[in-house]
């Protein structure tokens, strides 16, 4: 390499014209709303995508921020950055954040749609280019789901220059739907507003190449036959790996939907593997040969309790539940009939849901110093107070089980399944839900100035 790169960071902007007019090292394409390219071109997305960063100032706020990149309107942004002195290896994106006419933060970005995965071998070219300009992020989007924007889909070595997130479309067509939403993040002007719409249109077209998660990877079936079947199950078997990567992308899916239907941002994942997606693999493939099941939680805003949802494989069924804590000011009997009054307002509120979750509707009753929990059918619960006399309450779960039986195999069905009952289970029971607050301290006495009086 004769010519050494140019660093991008800290150099004026008229000096950046000229790098590029000379045509040495960068060769750019300005993004464009209205692009060039054939329609389910990978191409035309991104620059799609890049040019709603430039036109919504709502929506590049909101990226932005997700992926800790500088939130400013003063930006370059282009499309095919060839770069020269990388035997003209070309990165879908580069974003270029401008203050006092220099260059003072710098992204590429590597795009990918329809079934395409990320390849490490083309990312790990791309982080040694961000590396030797001194860009500092790399971002890469594809229909690979993660549950932080930090993890990435990829195991590779990143270097300690370079900072790599990941965001999967749907994600990001999330983020457009809940700009869109009646809430606090509106977008404030209204021309802006138009062109969201046009852009969500776009990316719900069959055309864009933006697909959600439809089915589990093989196998999470064999997997399913062998935990049924009695089968000894090692943590090496490539269907335990299957297994667990179809779970998280499930579980981040289902947190989208939600969010779409809710208008805000629903949060899954594990907050300890927040940088660690590989390490979040192992706790979770380590959990399923332990327990033969795999448990995760959607973080609700102002909800009652969070989302749990736990899937069994020896019994092939599927969890969502709901832990709420009885009040302290009553005894047993008294905290029973609030989890009952609790049930009865989901079912005035919603009596037709609710009467087809009934049958699949059970309570947990956790008692001080006693390890497993008593299991009611909704039916029974006016039955507790005598069964439970005066042991004291500590929580009472709210759960909806379904038996799937053969469905529980099949990799397209299961996904269906989990996605239709989290929206029954949230829209007939969570959404209803009070948690019980402590009242606010009384003065009991009799005031001074009546006493004057």
């Amino acid at each position: 390499m004769s010519i050494k790169p140019t660093k991008l960071i800290g150099m004026l902007l008229s000096d950046f014209d000229v790098l590029l007019s000379a045509g040495k090292e960068l060769h750019l394409q300005p993004a464009r709303l209205i692009p060039f390219y054939k329609p389910g071109d990978e191409m035309a997305i991104t620059s799609i995508f890049l040019a709603a960063l430039r036109l919504v100032n709502e929506f590049r706020d909101q990226i932005f921020r997700t992926i800790g990149f500088s939130r400013s309107k003063f930006l370059r942004i282009y499309t095919e950055a060839e770069f020269v002195l990388f035997e003209r290896k070309r990165v879908d994106g580069l974003v270029l954040v401008i203050r006092g006419k220099k260059i003072v933060d710098a992204m590429l970005m590597e795009v990918k749609n329809k079934n395409i995965e990320l390849k490490e071998e083309q990312i790990q070219d791309y982080l040694e280019i961000a590396k030797a300009y001194g860009i500092p992020n790399l971002l890469t989007i594809s229909n690979q789901f993660v549950s932080f924007p930090t993890q990435s889909p990829l195991n590779i070595r990143i270097p300690k220059q370079v900072s790599i997130y990941h965001l999967s479309w749907s994600y990001i067509l999330t983020i457009a739907h809940i700009l869109l939403a009646e809430n606090d993040n509106n977008i404030a002007d209204a021309d802006q507003i138009e062109i969201m719409k046009e852009i969500v249109d776009y990316f719900e077209s069959p055309n864009s190449g933006i697909l959600g998660f439809t089915q589990m990877k093989p196998g999470w079936t064999e997997l399913t036959q062998k935990a049924n079947a009695g089968t000894s199950i090692k943590l090496s078997e490539p269907c335990v790996e299957d297994t667990v990567s179809s779970w998280l992308q499930e579980e981040r899916d289902m947190a989208l939907i939600l969010s779409r239907e809710l208008g805000l941002l629903v949060k899954s994942g594990k907050p300890k593997f927040k940088n660690d997606l590989s390490g979040r693999i192992k706790y979770e493939k380590k959990e399923l040969i332990s327990n033969q099941c795999l448990e995760s939680t959607l973080q609700i805003d102002r909800a009652a309790a969070p989302l749990a949802i736990r899937a069994s494989f020896d019994r092939k069924n599927i969890e969502m539940s709901a832990k709420l804590f009885p009040p302290l000011d009553k005894k047993s009997r008294g905290q029973i009939s609030w989890i009952r009054n609790q049930l009865k307002q989901s079912d005035n509120k919603n009596h037709i849901l609710f009467e087809a979750l009934k049958p699949d509707l059970f309570i947990e009753i956790y008692l001080k110093f006693v390890s497993s929990p008593i299991r009611l059918h909704f039916n029974e619960v006016d039955s507790a107070a005598e069964m439970i006399g005066a042991r004291e309450i500590k929580s009472f779960n709210i759960v909806l089980l379904k038996y799937l039986g053969r469905k529980f195999e099949s990799r397209k069905v299961v996904v269906q399944i989990f996605e239709e009952m989290l929206l029954d289970y949230y829209q007939g029971v969570l959404q209803h839900l009070k948690r019980w607050e402590k009242p606010v301290p009384q003065i009991s006495k009799t005031p001074q100035s009546l006493e004057i009086i």
